[in-house]
């Protein structure tokens, strides 16, 4: 195909490349491990997010490699290739096949295949794949496979996007937000005050998702006798015990409750909690408790993972943390690596 020198393609000005990347980095995509062996049967992976679906029937799958990697030749010559989806708990096996110069199957039990390509374990889908076709595309190499064997778990998968790995989640629909458009307008019409807020607001959402969660664990506490400021004092005593009383009240301050030197003297007196030269401690009868109230959060947990699916549940623990981590207000680390 030829471009006139009228064309737009021919007026249009060079494009910067590394804004052009900036401007595809937008679309997400999946992370892989292509794998295939060399002429000698040496085990060979890379890294790679340039991975598509072409054809249902007959199965077929197609990815791209740049024409100066030094593995592109391996590929060439190889007859099979094995396309893993890595799941979001591969994070690492990806930093580690997207590096030169090390063994990267190292430590790796590799599954049986029905081809002679590495096939990793672990993943969220696994292609084995003979090779069809393979195209010049610009600056790549494009490969074409026919699909041999597959498989998948419910495992979430590992995205990529703008730049840093990321996890997939659900759009959902208004939870709060009546639909009523003949309402909406006849409210308008009387000249009603808007809403303050909708249930966008991020603390209502935050707030009603941890009170609707802790309401399944509040009758435990009850039948044992604590107070939400108690089960918070146990629970940082269940995490780190020797705790001194001001590490306690840094802990659960910003959850509003008090748990001053009075509070920790009547959990004392009451056997939930003892103290010594290193602090305080939580006691034998103290920890039957948080096991029957941890176990209670343990059950809502899976009830709500079985709705959500681990797909979603992995995703909200990562935006939890990361939005714990954007206003901790300073809080020491409780648990140890």
């Amino acid at each position: 195909m030829t471009t006139s020198a009228n064309s737009p393609a021919a007026n249009s000005p060079a494009l910067d490349p590394r804004d052009f990347r900036n401007a595809l980095s937008m679309f997400a995509t999946g992370v892989t491990i292509i794998t295939t062996r060399t002429a000698s049967g040496e085990p060979v992976g890379i890294t790679a997010n340039s991975f598509n679906s072409v054809s249902l029937d007959p199965p077929m799958v197609l990815w791209s490699l740049a024409k100066n990697a030094y593995s592109l030749p391996i590929f060439q010559q190889a007859k099979e290739w094995n396309v893993h989806i890595l799941s979001n708990e591969q994070e690492a096996l990806s930093n580690k096949f997207a590096k030169k110069g090390e063994d990267k199957f190292a430590g790796i039990t590799l599954d049986q295949g029905v081809t002679p390509s590495p096939l990793l374990p672990g993943c969220s889908a696994r292609f084995q794949c003979r090779t069809m076709f393979e195209y010049e595309g610009g600056d790549h190499i494009i490969f074409v496979g026919e699909v041999v064997a597959y498989d998948q778990t419910p495992t979430p998968p590992l995205l990529y996007l703008s730049g840093n790995y990321a996890l997939a989640t659900k759009k959902t629909n208004a939870i709060a937000t009546e639909i009523a458009t003949e309402m909406a307008a006849e409210h308008a019409g009387q000249g009603k005050a808007p809403a303050l807020f909708s249930e966008d607001l991020l603390g209502y959402l935050l707030g009603r998702a941890h009170y609707q969660f802790f309401h399944a664990i509040r009758p435990a506490m009850q039948t044992h006798g604590l107070s939400e400021s108690d089960f918070f004092a146990l629970s940082v005593l269940s995490v780190r015990e020797h705790t001194p009383a001001e590490d306690i009240s840094h802990h659960t301050a910003y959850t509003g409750a008090s748990v001053d030197a009075k509070a920790l003297a009547d959990l004392v007196a009451r056997d939930w909690v003892r103290v010594d030269a290193a602090g305080y401690a939580i006691s034998s009868k103290g920890r039957d408790a948080m096991a029957h109230i941890i176990a209670a959060a343990k059950a809502q947990e899976e009830d709500l993972g079985e709705k959500l699916g681990a797909l979603e549940l992995t995703a909200l623990r990562n935006l939890l943390k990361r939005s714990i981590m954007q206003t901790d207000p300073g809080l020491a680390k409780l648990w140890k690596a």
